[in-house]
């Protein structure tokens, strides 16, 4: 399965979705609909700087750099020319369905071929990579990040349908891949109700908007 298709199939699964809430009943939407109270911890990020990164759409395969390169970049250029870190510096990276592999443990890059899967290459071996290459190891990591205050959010929706994708692939029971991914996070990731809602509520708590 390559990445664009899944792309497609997502944006057709989510479009079908999106239709079918539209004739549900405006009391069952209210009580399955998503609650920006359910984003809360975005309360204590009062930083003077704050800046979002949407990795919505990000593709991990098509670039040669660094993918965390950007709030990186912002956190340097912010500490050297203000003498600012956090909490005076706050970062988030948003991710959905594409960049979902940046939010996975290294259990899940090998019990479901992230690497095959999302054709990402481990520079050490030159072959798939069955360990998460970003969460670890330097100063674009994803813990080195974790270490400065970036806070990591994962779609809901997103999760969703990587759980409906691999129980497919793999022939596994939809609520054992279930289990699997939404325990298999990295540490300190935050499941938000929508990647949209999420991008929204950070704006609306002063966070200036980036996209990779």
């Amino acid at each position: 399965m390559t990445l664009t298709h899944s792309r497609r199939t997502f944006m057709s699964v989510f479009t079908s979705l999106a239709g079918i809430a539209a004739v549900q009943t405006s009391e069952a939407a209210a009580q399955t609909a998503p609650s920006a109270g359910d984003m809360g911890w975005l309360d204590a990020l009062r930083g003077r700087h704050k800046q979002v990164y949407d990795y919505g759409a990000y593709d991990l395969s098509s670039d040669p750099l660094p993918p965390l390169r950007f709030p990186r970049n912002y956190l340097n250029s912010v500490r050297d020319t203000y003498r600012l870190e956090s909490p005076d510096v706050n970062t988030a990276v948003g991710v959905s369905a594409p960049a979902f592999p940046l939010n996975a443990s290294d259990g899940l890059w090998k019990k479901y071929s992230l690497g095959e899967r999302f054709k990402i290459i481990d520079p050490t071996t030159k072959q798939p990579t069955v360990r998460n290459i970003y969460l670890d190891g330097g100063e674009f990591s994803v813990k080195a990040l974790q270490a400065r205050g970036t806070v990591f959010w994962q779609c809901q929706y997103a999760l969703d349908y990587w759980i409906g994708r691999f129980a497919e692939s793999t022939g596994r029971p939809a609520a054992e891949v279930r289990a699997d991914l939404t325990g298999g996070l990295n540490p300190g990731v935050r499941v938000v109700p929508s990647h949209m809602l999420a991008i929204g509520v950070s704006q609306d708590h002063g966070f200036r908007y980036v996209r990779p």
